[in-house]
């Protein structure tokens, strides 16, 4: 009895070290916020003017919620996966950016950056089973406002929507509804809040317009689906404050796996007895890469 006990204490004692899962769902919860405010942020450092797509973080946020989905925070710490995962939809929604411009927009050491994203790179392409074309909402609510004006001439001027349309994307993007629903289904969800937002209402165009006669048996499955999302969104969680985050990040720091962290002399040792078969080269390298150190292992030649 004796014994059965003590197992019993030091396994609870064991598994006190590490991350339950609310801990690591809210981790993952703060670094998706984190993840919407670096790509509001960015901008390229040779003209200021240029700011990232709402495309590029909608892709990104795809790809962080489908990496947890799989893997735990304390094998890979989140600010790692954030930045790899903007830097590969830089790629995939054709936003032009070198890996010297992107990691300008990193806070701390640059070069020390620039390898972590480059080291995750395929890794993360890996974990995402190579499904990087990710289907937005944006062409569907373009579609939805062009079909509003001209089949639906009621609402007046559906151009004033579009301030409610983005707010209420950038909201679903924190939720897992872009996961669980429809571009389109989604796009229907931002209009129609958009509208009751300012007072008037869609139902005639809904069910009169878009699914008129014979196609009344998907609107029930559809409206169903819009409402769902709209209560996500609705009931979408504050991230945790900022002591929250430091307790669980100490507590994280203590138990992640040393191989994935870059501060860790396994992670070092690791790499350095990498062939160079075994790293993703590509051409030769640029003056500027070879100042960041990062001449052996770097991204595709465009880039």
């Amino acid at each position: 009895m004796y014994i059965h006990f003590l197992v019993l204490f030091q396994s609870s004692q064991r598994a006190s070290h590490f991350l339950n899962v609310e801990e690591e769902r809210q981790m993952v919860h703060y670094y998706e916020n984190s993840l919407k405010e670096f790509c509001k942020r960015f901008r390229d450092p040779r003209d200021a003017r240029i700011k990232m797509p709402l495309s590029v973080m909608t892709t990104a946020q795809h790809y962080f919620k489908r990496f947890y989905l799989y893997n735990s925070v304390m094998d890979y710490h989140p600010k790692e996966i954030l930045v790899t995962c903007v830097y590969l939809a830089c790629k995939i929604e054709e936003f032009y950016v070198t890996i010297n411009d992107f990691v300008h927009n990193v806070k701390g050491d640059k070069k020390k950056a620039a390898e972590i994203i480059l080291n995750n790179e395929l890794q993360l392409t890996q974990e995402l089973q190579f499904n990087l074309i990710i289907h937005q909402p944006y062409r569907p609510v373009e579609g939805l406002l062009i079909d509003i004006k001209t089949r639906f001439q009621k609402l007046q001027d559906p151009e004033r929507l579009r301030p409610y349309i983005e707010d209420f994307l950038e909201k679903v993007n924190l939720t897992d509804a872009i996961i669980l629903y429809s571009p389109g289904q989604i796009a229907l969800a931002a209009v129609t809040t958009a509208v009751s937002r300012l007072g008037d209402n869609l139902d005639q165009y809904v069910t009169d317009i878009l699914f008129p006669g014979d196609q009344k048996q998907h609107l029930a499955n559809l409206v169903e689906a819009v409402r769902k999302i709209k209560k996500m969104v609705k009931n979408a969680e504050a991230p945790m404050p900022d002591t929250k985050r430091k307790e669980i990040e100490a507590k994280l720091e203590k138990c992640r796996n040393q191989q994935n962290n870059p501060n860790s002399s396994q992670y070092r040792a690791n790499y350095s007895e990498m062939d160079d078969d075994d790293l993703p080269i590509a051409g030769s390298p640029m003056q500027e890469d070879i100042a960041l150190g990062v001449e052996r292992i770097r991204s595709p030649p465009a880039y």
